[in-house]
Parts: C-alpha cells; structure tokens; sequence
C-alpha cells in the first residue's frame, strides 16, 4: 500500500517525531510504499492569502509551492497524520494544509445540482496518532473536533469504505516514561494492522 504520512510538530525531539519514527518504520516493515510529509521541516506556509482565497472556486490552487502536496495526495491510498492535539484541535498548520491543498479541484468538485464530487476515492485508510494534553474524558467532553475533522469530514471525501484508525496519548501533560513506552508500542501493534 502507498502510505502518505503527514507529520505536523514544531519540536524535532518531540515525543510526536517518535511517533512518527514508529509509524513509518512499522509501515515500511510491513512492506508499504511510505513518503513523509513534515510540515514543520518543509516550512509549510499555511496561510491562505486573499487572491488565494478569491479564486478557490475555480479549481486547483495555483500556487506553485502547493503542486508537491498534491502529487502525494494523488499518489496515496492511505494517509496518516501524526500531530499533537491542542486545545482539543489540530494545529494551525495541520488545519492550514487542509484549508490550502485538500482543496477544490484536488480532492474535491462542486456537483452541478449541488453537494460535492470526491477526487480521492482512490484513499482507502486514514488514520489518526496523537497526543492530548487532556484526559480522554475531557476531550470527549470536548468533542474532539481534531478527530472529527479527519475521521469524518476528511474521510468523507475518501473511498467509500475507507477504514480509520485512531490513536491518542490522554493526559499527556502528566505522562511517564511508561505511559508513553506502552501507547509507541501499541502504535506499532496498531499500524502493522492499518
């Protein structure tokens, strides 16, 4: 399978790139295709400016930065994102690679009568691994808006059957060498099943 892996933290020593170390190197022992996107490290510019934004509707984004993104988009039959959740979200950066290239003319079309016309049912997994500073409760509480965004608005663009894996660290701020030993591993349990 081709895995797209979309990695969004700013710190390179992170608890999230050791995530993202697990997922690609279990991934690719499982013999999957895997490419990396690490949003961070490729300074990403999430910003949508304004002619951007004037002329979405008319089909793919110009912006010759963005043409990467897209290419691996078209190529992917599975994406998964690493991020860490915060305030109960994506971060910026992850929610502006959404807004600038998941975008009209790339993973979607205006249907005539109305409603939207998918590009990429090609994608037949998504998954989710992440860190919530919060416990599980509160961010159910929450509703967990990161995890809605992707596991049913994202998803809802991609195969019609696409399967979904998510994966989340609660209460990170008070996690121990142990808690965070225990969830790399069921990571890997996990992903060598995606």
């Amino acid at each position: 399978m081709r895995v797209l892996v979309v990695y969004c933290h700013p710190v390179p020593e992170s608890f999230c790139a050791a995530l993202r170390d697990a997922a690609v190197e279990t991934l690719t022992a499982r013999g999957d295709e895997v490419r990396l996107v690490d949003l961070y490290a490729e300074k990403f510019d999430p910003v949508m400016q304004p002619e951007e934004r004037r002329r979405y509707n008319d089909g793919p984004p110009a912006d010759p930065a963005l043409a990467p993104y897209v290419e691996q988009l078209k190529w992917a039959e599975a994406v998964l994102f690493v991020y860490p959740t915060w305030w109960y979200g994506l971060p910026a950066m992850l929610k502006g690679f959404f807004d600038r290239v998941w975008a009209m003319g790339v993973v979607f079309d205006l249907a005539p009568q109305g409603g939207i016309v998918s590009r990429v049912g090609h994608i037949r997994r998504i998954g989710i691994v992440t860190t919530c500073g919060a416990t599980r409760f509160l961010s159910i509480l929450m509703g967990q808006p990161g995890r809605k965004t992707i596991l049913r608005g994202i998803r809802a663009l991609c195969g019609a059957r696409a399967r979904t894996v998510y994966l989340a660290h609660y209460d990170m701020d008070r996690s121990t060498s142990e808690s965070r030993a225990a969830f790399l591993k069921t990571v890997k349990s996990r992903l060598a099943r995606f």
